[in-house]
């Protein structure tokens, strides 16, 4: 039962340096560890062309319905720079009430206080009618090509349903049960660029100057608010990243000039309708362009019902709030589960999420596994 304590489990997988696309032993430790609490695991090895292959784990204890997901991911963002951490960003080390490393907040101590919980609720309610899953990527802060979408394609491709799916996400920017994501905005990304002629500042005649005619699209381009906002969503907002001419000289007027720039976007648009808005902007402004767009997932909601009540009561039981529901902050890959079932994300505090010394709360670990807990109880009654 000790491994199944969610601090010692989430200080176990720090310990494993699974930095995208690496596994490094992460995935192997939970299936270790749900084997042993009576899961069928499936190790999932995807790769595809000009990518990393990418491990990823599907475990599941029962064959009937409901059919309650736990998902989230072991992969981790690389520390950075190790001299501005104060502790070995792998060795999982407690200080004070806090467990410190990388994936203490983003993701791991999530998976580790669903597997406490769901070892607790098997061993109390065996027979309880139903499947338990989780369903653990190694992809999802890296493309999230060879992750959590192969694997809901391999369940639909094997006849495997899910009924309601929970995403153990840090969606708490402060305190644990202060807020729950029922939906995120879309992200498209766009590659723009204008082509001219180089040649010497001194002969601007005999050149094309390409950066005025950028500055003249990208004027265009961010001409007014996108949207005022939805009834769950904040406004979409475009942000300019980068303008690159690649000239390191200043006598030089470049040949080309490149921009990129991102856009969160809500449930005014998809992907589709945007861009026709972007590039009727850029047209407005008659000067040849080209762009390049890309898109990582569109804006999506689960309007609040059973599963979000499933939380907000589970919250409300063990810490005496109420989680606000919010449609803020990055993708995740609920965007690809939102797609099969119903889906809410819930998990620990984000404050320390991607810094130096991201760590976790050792008590929110805890009440984070009796969370989970209630909503398999109440879930399954």
């Amino acid at each position: 039962m000790a491994a199944l304590d969610p601090i010692l489990l989430t200080q176990a997988l720090i310990r494993c340096p699974s930095v995208t696309p690496a596994d490094a032993g992460a995935l192997g430790l939970l299936a270790e560890t749900l084997t042993g609490l009576g899961f069928v695991c499936h190790p999932l090895r995807f790769e595809e062309a000009g990518t990393d292959p990418v491990e990823n784990l599907y475990a599941r204890f029962g064959t009937g319905h409901p059919h309650f997901c736990f998902a989230g991911h072991t992969d981790v963002v690389p520390p950075g720079d190790l001299a501005g951490w104060s502790v070995d960003p792998f060795a999982a080390e407690i200080k004070g009430e806090r467990v410190f490393g990388r994936g203490a907040a983003d993701m791991k101590g999530g998976i580790a206080a669903f597997v406490a919980a769901v070892a607790q609720f098997l061993a109390e309610t065996p027979n309880f009618g139903g499947s338990i899953s989780l369903l653990i990527t190694g992809d999802e802060e890296g493309p999230a090509v060879n992750g959590t979408k192969k694997m809901l394609d391999w369940l639909a491709a094997r006849g495997e349903s899910i009924d309601a799916c929970i995403v153990g996400e840090p969606t708490n920017p402060r305190v644990l049960g202060e807020m729950m994501k029922i939906g995120r905005r879309g992200s498209l990304s766009g590659l723009l660029t204008v082509q001219g002629t180089q040649g010497h500042v001194a002969y601007p005649h005999l050149a094309d100057n390409p950066v005025p005619k950028m500055v003249a699209l990208l004027t265009a381009l961010g001409s007014g608010a996108l949207d005022g906002g939805t009834a769950h969503f904040q406004p979409s907002n475009l942000e300019v990243t980068t303008v690159d001419t690649g000239n390191p000289v200043s006598n030089v007027i470049p040949g080309a000039v490149t921009a990129r720039f991102n856009v969160r976007f809500n449930d005014a648009f998809t992907s589709a309708t945007l861009e026709s808005l972007l590039r009727a902007r850029l047209d407005s402004a008659q000067i040849p362009y080209d762009l390049q767009i890309s898109v990582s997932g569109e804006s999506f909601f689960t309007p609040p019902g059973p599963l979000s009540a499933l939380v907000s009561e589970a919250v409300e039981t063990v810490l005496g709030v109420v989680p606000e529901m919010s449609t803020t902050g990055g993708t995740s890959d609920a965007r690809f589960i939102r797609a099969y079932c119903p889906v809410v994300e819930f998990g620990l505090v984000g404050q320390s999420m991607h810094k130096v010394d991201e760590n976790s709360r050792l008590a929110d670990l805890t009440a984070l596994t009796h969370i989970y807990r209630r909503m398999l109880d109440r879930y399954f009654s």
